[in-house]
Order: C-alpha cells, then structure tokens, then sequence
C-alpha cells in the first residue's frame, strides 16, 4: 500500500491528494511521522560538533514534515468532516501527540544546544529573521518546562498527554451534544418570521436526519442564534435558547462539567510546576499582553461602561416589548427598537446577501482592489468534502500566491463556528507553497434555492478572509514562521481590520444587490445602517467580555483553590465584574466554550477585543490615507501581513503605524468613551 502521507504530494500547490486519502492511511502516517521525527532530532543532538545554527536550527525547522502533513489534514478533517472514525482515532492519538510534542520541547540535549546559540547571538551576527527563531526556540522551550529536573518533566508530560485527551473528549462531546439538541418543528408555522431560504434550509436538515415532512433548527456554537431575531413565536425562541444553553449540562456520557473542572485544575497545577500561580500567568508571559494583570486593566475598564449601555439597551427593548425581557427575546426586540429608533430592517438586507455574490463581488473584490490579487476556482482540484471549494489565488502580475479552500456550509460532522487553517504553509527553506482553508456554519438551503446569508454571516466571510489573506501573504524563510504563527492576542487583528470592507461604499455596491432584481441595496438603508453602527453595542460588548473574563477566571484559579460547581462558579465570576444581567448570558457558558476548553484559546479569548485596540486603530489609519487602494493595500500586506511569525508583532505593528495603537479609536467605536 502506498500512503500519500509519506512524500510531499504532486499536485499544484503541494494540495494534499483528498482522491487518494483513505481511513486506513492515518495511523500508519502519524506512527511513521513520530518515528521519522524523533530520529531526525537523535541526528540533531547525537552530533559531536558544537552548536550552530547551520547544525541545529536549519535541521530542527527541516524536521517532521510527514507528521506535519498528516496532522493537517487529519486535524482539518475531525473539525469540518468528522466521523465516529475520525473521532476514535484523535481520541487514540491526542496523548501520543503531547508526548511527542514533549519529547521535543523537554528535550535537554536539544535545549543545551539552542541555549547555547542563543547565548552566543551578539557574537554569531544572524539575520534578523534567524535572530528572532532562536529567540523564540529558547523562549517556548524554556516556557515549556526544558530546563526542569527528570523527575518534574515527567510530571510535566502526565499533565499534558492528560489535558490533551480530556480537551479531545470535551470537543467530541460538545459536537455530539450540539447535534442532539438541534430544535426539531412540526409545523411551518412555527417559523413565522424566517425567510424561505431558512424555512428551506431546516427542512432540508431535518430531511438529512430522515425527519421528513419536519424542520430543523441546527444549533450554533455561541449562546444565542441568528434566527432569534426574525422568529415571532416567543416559545419557539425560548426552546431554541433553551436547547442552546442546556449543552453539557444534562447529565449522561456528553456532560462536560466534570471536564471543565478536571481541565481547570490540571492546567492550574501544570502552572505551579511551571514556576506560574496560574495558567493565565503562564499563558500571557508569552504574548503581547505578558501579564494576567494587563489583561484584567484593559477588560475592566471596559466592562462597567458596557455593562451600563447594556442597561439602557434592555430598558428601550421593555419599553416596546411591554414586558420583562428575557436571553431569548433580546435578538427579536432589538430588531423592533432598531427598527423604531433608526428604521434599520436588518432581515431586510438578506435578500441583497446572496452567497456567491458576496464572495466574488464582495470579499474577492475587496481583495483585488487592496492588493491586486485574483482568484480562480480550479474544478480539477478535489478538496476534503464535495462542498469545499478550491481557488488559485495569483499576483497581479500572474505570479502564484497560493491556494484558497472554501467550505460555507453546516452539517452535521462540522463543528461549530467558523475559522481558518492551513493545509501547506509557505517558507523558503523548503520551497513550499502555501494552502489555507475557511470554514463557516452556513445552513444549506434545498437544492434550487438560493443561499441567503445574514448581516453577521456576511461579517463573518470578511473577518476569517482576513486570516486567509494572513496566511496567504506572510512570505517567510523558516517553516516555524508561516502564515498566521503570531502571538495569540494578535492574530485576530488582521482579521477584524478585513470587516471593515463590508459596508465600504465601493465594496458593498459591487455585491449588495438583489438575488432577484438586480437591484443594488437602497442607500436609504445602508446611511440607516451607519447611523445605528453603536446600537446594540452594549449588548454585544457585555456578552463578548463576560466570555472573555470567564475565561480569565477560570485559568485564574491556583492549584489549591478547590472549585467542586461549575455553575456556581461562573456566576460568581461575572458577578464579581458585573456582568451577571440575566437578560445578556455569556456569549458562551462553560460547559460549550470551545475556544477555552478545546481550542487553543485557554486564557487568551481576551485576544479579540485585545486586537481590536490594534484593527480599530488600523481602520482609522486607512480612512486617513485615503481607504481602498493599492498603496495602502500594499502597505499593510508588506509590513504587517507579508511578515507572518517573522518578527515581533508589536514591532511590525510599529513599522506599519509609524507609533504605538491607542485605545480611543476602540472607545468611540463601541461607544465606550
């Protein structure tokens, strides 16, 4: 048997060959990856020659390419196209991968030789770009435990292999919770409020789980749900809220409770062994942000303004609902109060958010204007699911960029949310192209009918493009640097600089038109829009910070502190911030805080808001220079997104800015001042 996982593939771009990826090639490739590793780092260390970079760092980044290979794709696969093989499986490899990763990161004889170059630096006189990989090899070793005695580094890989099975365990648990709580409907009418191409769309979930003649309204990964704004039945919305709200908490063998506080301890007492009280002070010594207390001044001089905003919000949503308001009539009256107070319909706008358009016309069009670049679907390329789309992205001048996978729809081996990854990252050192993929939670209506997205799942589109064209663009020499390897708390600024493009009056009358008239969006509506920008900000603000700060809670515990209720802790967190309105739950509750519990944002989901200082700041920048054009397109692609992981972001930011990001910019745009 010949496994595709074993040399680098054929086909354009270095795409790995989907048409030939069986089941039974994972395992073999994972256990071949980690042997071939391992004996590529033995040469490293096993050599007689002193330290230096050719010898070491050169081999280290050269190293692990098939493990690399296989765990992207595998990765990439169990979170957009899981089954019950891909879960067995990541379950089975998830502890042998943190040993791996800790044979490399423990590894004395390798740290010895790093430490060495790194103390001979001022001496050895290196690029700036090999300057900062050693730098940042020493750092995350040293972080990572290197230098701890024997008997500490094997308690240090029995917390890891540990955490990386019950993190798995409470992804597997949440992707199955969420899908049997989907809200099945018996009758249309209950829909009231829905367009047809959502009515469609949970007809046609319901038919793919053979509840025909039913509906099916999929859940989400945050707390609330987009169709809470447009549903009239209050009920029907309590239910859905309901359904949301109740993941990982029924009892049974998907109740993540347990997990969460098993997670929280472990990684506490992980901290301790590390020299950190806590694991927030573990996690931010290594971002931008180096302190849990520097996080803790930014989010709380955010939260009692927003929670005050908030306030007044809910009071405007009681006043036109003529009742008390609950988490799930929020979305609905505050449609109502925009509606009255700024005549803004934002249901009205779907039927000028078709898809496709907003994709080529919108997100595309962008794209090019900014940095030149075009786009190709290439049909001949098979991607990972038949709704994956694959596009070659080129230069202005023809010279390839790389290649683009797009996957809009939900279903029900999807996990929830949207994000981006990589499948080939570019870097010179082995002339290697670069592939990324975006993937969303769209529901697909029936065969026929057009797809429909919201004011949010547009958002949505330009936001994770921003972290393709992150991707895309970072033009690096060493593997470790590519793409979107930046800081935590930085890596969503390019992002959200991308969103900004949505409602740019050049961009959205290119793709704001009627699915069925042609028709473009009526100014009218879109001057409303603007007028209404800080409306509901307060809302937003608050459930976003309350998420953020429960995060930091729970990874502000120390290995001593004894948390036995779950739910009485987090509501003793956002008590103590004030954000504990009954009206605005956290964007996400514990049990279902994927970002926190399962994805690699354990005390950073701050990350966003922390960025935001930076893409708020950015946004001014662009409306001071002029706005779409190639001059500032290229600007920001050569100093901030061309660099990657290649060299400090703060000081990339300082390149691109000319200064330091202020927070005024954030302030006014959330109507925080």
């Amino acid at each position: 048997m010949t496994n595709p996982f074993f040399e680098p593939s054929t086909l354009p771009y270095e795409l790995p060959p989907f048409d030939d990826i069986k089941d039974e090639h994972y395992l073999p490739a994972f256990g071949k990856g980690f042997e071939e590793h391992l004996a590529e780092l033995s040469a490293i260390t096993g050599q007689d020659d002193a330290p230096t970079f050719d010898n070491t760092m050169v081999p280290l980044e050269r190293s692990g390419q098939t493990l690399l290979r296989v765990a992207r794709v595998f990765y990439n696969k169990s979170s957009s196209d899981s089954s019950d093989f891909t879960n067995d499986l990541e379950e089975q490899i998830a502890p042998r991968m943190a040993a791996h990763e800790d044979a490399i990161r423990l590894d004395s004889r390798l740290y010895g030789r790093i430490k060495t170059i790194h103390d001979q630096l001022e001496s050895l006189e290196p690029s700036a770009e090999q300057r900062y990989l050693v730098e940042r090899y020493f750092t995350e070793m040293t972080l990572a435990g290197a230098g701890l005695d024997d008997e500490q580094k094997e308690k240090l890989k029995e917390y890891n292999q540990k955490l990386s099975t019950l993190t798995t365990r409470f992804e597997k648990n949440l992707l199955a919770d969420t899908n049997e709580l989907a809200v099945v409907i018996d009758d249309v009418s209950d829909l009231d409020g829905l367009g047809a191409g959502e009515v469609s769309a949970a007809a046609e979930a319901a038919k793919e789980r053979g509840l025909d003649g039913k509906y099916l309204v999929t859940l989400v990964l945050p707390t609330g749900h987009p169709y809470l704004s447009s549903l009239t039945r209050r009920d029907v919305r309590e239910k859905i809220m309901a359904a949301s709200r109740s993941r990982g908490i029924r009892g049974g063998e998907h109740d993540n409770r347990e997990l969460v506080l098993e997670i929280a301890k472990l990684r506490a007492e992980r901290a301790r062994l590390l020299g950190f009280d806590t694991h927030a002070g573990y996690v931010t010594a290594d971002e931008t942000a180096k302190t849990p207390q520097a996080v803790a001044d930014m989010l709380g001089r955010l939260a009692p303004p927003a929670a005050r905003n908030a306030r007044a919000e809910q009071k405007d949503l009681e006043d036109i609902a003529g009742h008390a308001i609950e988490p799930w009539d929020w979305a609905f009256y505050t449609e109502k109060v925009r509606q009255a107070k700024y005549d803004v319909d934002t249901a009205a706008m779907r039927p000028y958010f078709e898809a496709e358009r907003v994709l080529q016309d919108g997100v595309f069009f962008a794209a090019t204007k900014l940095y030149g670049i075009t786009f190709a679907e290439r049909p001949d390329l098979t991607a990972y699911h038949p709704d994956a789309r694959v596009f070659e992205v080129s230069n202005e001048d023809g010279s390839p960029v790389g290649l683009f996978v797009y996957d809009l729809y939900t279903r029900d081996s999807k996990r929830g949310g949207a994000w981006m990854n990589e499948l080939v990252g570019q870097n010179d050192l082995l002339e290697q192209p670069v592939v990324v993929v975006n993937n969303h939670n769209v529901p697909k209506p029936a065969a026929g009918e057009p797809t429909l997205l919201t004011y949010d799942e547009v958002n949505t589109l330009f936001h994770e493009f921003g972290h393709a064209l992150h991707g895309l663009f970072a033009r690096v020499t060493f593997p470790k640097f590519t793409g979107t390897s930046v800081f935590r708390d930085f890596v969503e600024f390019p992002s959200q600089v991308n969103e900004m493009w949505m409602l740019w009056p050049e961009v959205l009358a290119n793709y704001a038109v009627h699915h069925e008239t042609g028709e473009p969006m009526p100014q009218e509506l879109v001057d409303k829009l603007h007028a209404s920008e800080q409306f509901n900000e307060g809302f937003q603000t608050s459930e976003y910070l309350a998420a953020a700060l429960l995060d930091q809670a729970w990874h502000s515990i120390t290995a001593d502190d004894a948390v036995t209720d779950v739910a009485g802790f987090e509501a003793k967190a956002l008590a103590a911030v004030g954000l504990d309105n009954p009206a605005v739950p956290t964007r996400y509750s514990s049990t279902y805080f994927a970002h926190t519990f399962a994805g690699g944002y354990d005390a950073g989901y701050y990350s966003y808001i922390w960025s935001e200082v930076l893409d708020a700041d950015t946004v001014e920048w662009f409306k001071d220079h002029g706005g779409l054009t190639r001059e500032n397109g290229d600007r920001f692609r050569s100093k901030l997104l061309g660099v990657g992981g290649k060299m400090d972001a703060l000081d990339a930011y300082r390149d691109f800015r000319g200064r330091d990001a202020v927070i005024e910019p954030l302030l006014k745009r959330r109507g925080l001042e």
